[in-house]
């Protein structure tokens, strides 16, 4: 549960103020659900950090989605062959908004050591990504301040943001398609 620091409340006799933007904010980034997308060894050192050492559940994420329809931050963890690329994004694409990426490792990140004509030398040339976690494989720590990134980039997110011709347009640079509402 977020702090109520967090949400810059009012208090006073018989009433609570606050921002609006900011308490949804802070829901969101209280009660994320992610998906992981885990190929390979990074994707064990994620498994970790659901487990009692590290216990991912305190910061809200208890709930694993394994369904793109039901989450809302998309942990890739590990090697993209180019095959699994639009699987990947297709996955992407199905999420609803607001969505949020994790790339986790060196692979995800950049294609690591595997400099090959059939690694995706990084996600971030079919979706985009909000947060890289480096390393290979990375720690849970380091997997765990990655997320702690994405919760403080979720806090200060304007809740309009996402109906931006800016963000529009960085969606169609990947050539994914936004809905008409």
């Amino acid at each position: 549960m977020g702090k109520i620091e967090d949400v810059n409340v009012i208090n006073g006799e018989g009433f609570q103020l606050s921002n609006l933007e900011k308490v949804v904010a802070s829901a969101r980034a209280n009660s994320m659900w992610p998906l992981p997308f885990a190929t390979s060894c990074c994707g064990i050192e994620y498994m970790a950090t659901m487990g009692s050492n590290y216990d991912l559940a305190r910061f809200g994420m208890e709930r694993m989605s394994f369904s793109p329809r039901q989450a809302d931050l998309l942990i890739v963890a590990g090697t993209i062959s180019k095959k699994l690329g639009p699987i990947l994004k297709q996955v992407y694409e199905q999420m609803s908004e607001p969505k949020w990426v994790l790339a986790v490792g060196a692979c995800a990140s950049s294609g690591g050591i595997f400099d090959t004509y059939s690694v995706l030398q990084g996600i971030d040339r079919i979706i985009p990504v909000d947060v890289y976690v480096p390393g290979c494989p990375p720690r849970p720590e380091q997997i765990i301040d990655g997320i702690m990134k994405i919760h403080e980039l979720v806090k200060h997110e304007s809740l309009r943001r996402r109906d931006s011709e800016e963000y529009k347009a960085m969606l169609h640079s990947y050539n994914i398609e936004i809905d008409a509402k």
